[in-house]
């Protein structure tokens, strides 16, 4: 009892009916499977789609295929579903940090895409989106405060500018650097305040705070020298200010002597110049090692150690010293403005490059891959380039947005290569399926060659698979592998059991090719069984090869053996081959002489030499004498075996009584003659026994022809047999158409001999023929009667005109008992034929008659 068949079962069924509006009651596949497309776009559940899926498996397999479709849609969507869930709690975990960290948020991009997560949906979209924002958020603030770090520099390279100028010029000045300063310190303070301030890395606060804290220095020190220097200007005992121009400005103004006078005139300590030099020398040596190597990553380090002491100590080291360390300097600065003209150049040939990228020519374009390498090479060269020298924003600016917009095309690729991948990666699976299905529909089969080829298609489908990334591949090898191993397991094992019975075939040969005598009908026994295993079960193309090798070696060693004992063999009957050859030549040239008594004397010679040089003389047949040979002739003859048939035969018995019936003389059938005469022929005598043959003669063994001997010798037979037989045919066909011409001449020298007539009636009938040619001609009409006869007892075709007249001969044939029939007076008739005139159609017809009278 089926499980369908209980009351719940049912009741399941029409419940499920009801619920996929009838799709169990519908009366064909097609309108089952248009009342499921309706009911599965109504969105059902998953729990009721898997019932209806479980109860249309076993009964309608096209329609669960749609139930099974969307079964796997919605597992999916629960993989996806589960994915979005994880990523989705991973990006809020990022943004709810107190700081997001660039390098993270691009990990969670790059790793939630290779997860397969679906970023294109919600949650992860607005999330994806989110972290967009705040990433670009962040790197705007890192741009700008690279800005603003760089425009303090300025504004400090702008405040040292205005303390080396006259005082007037510098107080005229003033109030733009306020202004300045104070614009910078609003934006600096906006930075602070900035929303994604919490986020940036902590170098960029410091480095911002450094430029704050530099620039607030010198201009505290700028401004405080310029007051001291107006309080000195109207005061004449007020200090000087700490700027040498503006504090010589002052002495000039006041009539003292300038500081340079001052310090020139009074003579600098040996002990400071010894100091100085011993602070500035280092810095010095080492500038100048870096030119000399050509560095220039360390030369800038150098070059503002070197600057400072110089400022420090340069007026205490001695003129010399002073003169090396601007010749250093100024050497140092040519290369750093070289470095970074030539970094400028670098940067903007990477920045064509990127641009190029997408506005270059559609058939230069780098695409997928290609482009994905091509824009992570050139973000590598530029931060090659910007390590070398100072960074230029500007430039760095327009490079990353070219980079940017070129890397949109990448992420389509992406997009389309991840399409790809889940494709590839469906059908992979859908292969698992099918080759797990396939093992279980092939659990019985029998048929190995049609199982490989089916699984060596199976292995080149997943090879042609399609590509899936690292992560997919590592998924799906594991399933593909315990699958095909599980369609494997039932080959192998019959390959492995034909390997043992392969190596059993190869013990079998071994032993066979061992025996002392080699046998051919054991030999392909063992090769047909082995050819039948190998259509049986097929094995690897190098395993089988191998085996077979194994298997061929033992035979082909034991053939090559019995080879050699022939070839010995064939060197020890040499002699006998030579001579069988040679009668073998002589039986050719007596057939190429048309004499059959040569041709029988060659033949016997033959079978002689055949037997050997050791044969002794009452063994070899005497040679035939003429009269044997006219005999043999008489008798190979058909009219001479005929007639010697007559004489053999015993005398015929008493005959039976005959029963007049009509003749049938339709094409094909057995005429009334012959009908008579089997009946009336004598019993056959039964059939002698065969002689038994004598034993073989004690001794030793008859040696073995070789193979051309041999031929020679069977074609050389069959040569003279078929010459004999044709000169038979030609003294046949000789001798009757020598007789036709005697009757026509009315010669009785010119009938043949008895010999060349054939058998032995023929050659009895001669005297009477020789005597009815001798006598006066009869008249032709009396002929009719004996061509009938003969033409009866030939059983050859009667002209239309006598068909009638044969027809009554037949007839009265039947109706006389005791008169003899055509088959015992056919000599006689011939006789009484020739006894008439000579007439040409009577020569046709007995013509006719005699070719196949004088052949019995």
């Amino acid at each position: 009892m089926n499980a369908s068949d209980s009351p719940s079962a049912k009741v399941s069924l029409t419940e499920l009916d009801q619920r996929t509006r009838g799709a169990f009651t519908a009366p064909t596949s097609g309108e089952r499977a248009a009342r499921l497309r309706e009911w599965l776009a109504t969105d059902p559940p998953a729990d009721d789609v898997a019932e209806v899926y479980r109860e249309l498996a076993t009964r309608d397999k096209g329609a669960a295929k749609l139930v099974k479709e969307r079964l796997d849609e919605l597992r999916r969507a629960r993989a996806q579903d589960a994915l979005a869930a994880e990523w989705a709690a991973r990006a809020e975990a990022l943004l709810g940090a107190p700081r997001l960290n660039l390098a993270d948020a691009m990990a969670w991009q790059r790793d939630a895409a290779k997860a397969g997560a679906p970023l294109s949906r919600e949650p992860l979209a607005g999330l994806r989106q989110r972290l967009t924002e705040r990433m670009k958020a962040i790197e705007d603030l890192q741009t700008r405060v690279q800005v603003e770090r760089e425009a303090a520099g300025l504004l400090v390279q702008r405040i040292d500018l205005a303390s080396t100028k006259p005082r007037a010029e510098a107080q005229a000045a003033r109030d733009g650097l306020a202004q300045d300063v104070n614009d910078w310190r609003e934006r600096q303070q906006g930075l602070t305040s900035a929303a994604g301030w919490a986020d940036l890395d902590p170098r960029y606060p410091n480095q911002l705070d450094a430029a704050r804290q530099q620039l607030e220095a010198v201009w505290q020190a700028f401004e405080a020298a310029l007051a001291q220097a107006a309080a000195a200007a109207e005061d004449p005992q007020a200090p000087l200010p700490g700027v040498p121009v503006w504090a010589d400005e002052i002495r000039a103004q006041r009539g003292e002597p300038l500081a340079a006078e001052a310090e020139s005139a009074a003579p600098v300590p040996k002990a400071v110049q010894a100091l100085a030099q011993a602070a500035l020398l280092p810095a010095i040596e080492a500038l100048e090692r870096e030119l000399a190597a050509g560095h220039t990553k360390a030369m800038s380090r150098y070059a503002g150690e070197l600057r400072h002491a110089h400022k420090v100590h340069g007026r205490h080291a001695g003129p010399e010293l002073d003169a090396r360390a601007l010749a250093a300097l100024a050497k140092a600065k040519e290369l750093e403005d070289w470095q970074r003209w030539r970094a400028d150049q670098l940067r903007e040939g990477l920045l064509a490059q990127a641009v190029a990228l997408t506005q270059g020519p559609e058939a230069e374009r780098p695409t997928g891959r290609k482009l994905q390498e091509a824009i992570r090479q050139l973000r590598e060269q530029w931060k090659q380039t910007d390590q070398g020298g100072t960074s230029n924003h500007a430039l760095w600016k327009r490079f990353d947005e070219a980079c940017n917009q070129a890397y949109q095309a990448v992420e389509a690729w992406r997009r389309e290569l991840k399409a790809h991948n889940e494709a590839a990666r469906q059908s992979r699976l859908a292969l698992i399926e099918e080759v797990q299905a396939w093992t279980a529909a092939h659990a019985a089969s029998e048929d190995w060659k049609a199982q490989l080829r089916d699984l060596h298609a199976f292995a080149e489908r997943w090879r042609q698979g399609g590509h899936v990334s690292e992560k997919i591949f590592a998924e799906l090898q594991p399933l593909w592998k315990a699958a095909i191993a599980a369609a494997h397991e039932r080959l192998e094992a019959a390959q492995a059991d034909s390997t043992a019975r392969r190596q059993a075939l190869i013990a079998e040969a071994q032993a066979l090719a061992a025996e002392p005598r080699l046998r051919l009908d054991a030999v392909k026994d063992l090769q047909q069984r082995w050819q039948l295993e190998a259509h049986r079960v097929p094995l690897d193309r190098r395993k089988e090869q191998k085996l077979w090798e194994a298997f061929r070696q033992p035979i082909d060693e034991a053939f090559a053996r019995k080879s050699a004992e022939r070839e010995k063999t064939r060197a020890a009957t040499s002699r006998l081959d030579a001579a069988v050859l040679e009668a073998a030549r002589a039986l050719e040239a007596a057939c190429a002489a048309d004499d059959a008594q040569q041709i029988r004397a060659a033949m016997a010679a033959l079978r002689t030499a055949a037997q050997g040089e050791g044969a002794t003389a009452d063994e070899t047949p005497p040679a035939p004498t003429p009269a044997a040979m006219s005999a043999e002739t008489t008798a190979e003859t058909p009219a001479g075996a005929a007639a010697a048939a007559s004489r053999d035969a015993p005398a015929p018995a008493a005959p039976r009584p005959v029963v007049a019936r009509r003749g049938d003389d339709r094409p094909g059938a057995t005429p009334a003659s012959a009908a008579a005469a089997a009946r009336l022929a004598p019993a056959k005598p039964a059939p002698r026994a065969r002689p038994e043959r004598p034993p073989r003669p004690e001794g030793p063994a008859r040696p073995r022809l070789g193979d051309a001997a041999f031929r020679a010798q069977r074609q050389a037979l069959e040569r003279a047999e078929a010459k004999l037989r044709q000169l038979a045919a030609r003294a046949h066909g000789e001798a009757l158409t020598e007789l036709l011409a005697a009757w026509s001449a009315r010669d009785a020298a010119r009938v043949p001999p008895a010999q060349q007539l054939g058998g032995r009636q023929a050659a009895a009938a001669r005297p009477a023929w020789v005597q009815a040619l001798g006598r006066a001609a009869a008249p032709a009409s009396e002929a009719a009667e004996p061509l009938l006869r003969l033409e009866i007892e030939a059983d050859v075709p009667t002209s239309a005109d006598q068909v009638d007249a044969r027809r009554q001969l037949q007839l009265r044939l039947l109706t006389r008992r005791h008169e003899p029939g055509p088959a015992e007076t056919w000599a006689q008739d011939v006789a009484r034929v020739l006894a008439t005139a000579h007439d040409a159609s009577h020569e046709r017809r007995l013509q006719a008659a005699l070719k196949v009278l004088l052949r019995r």
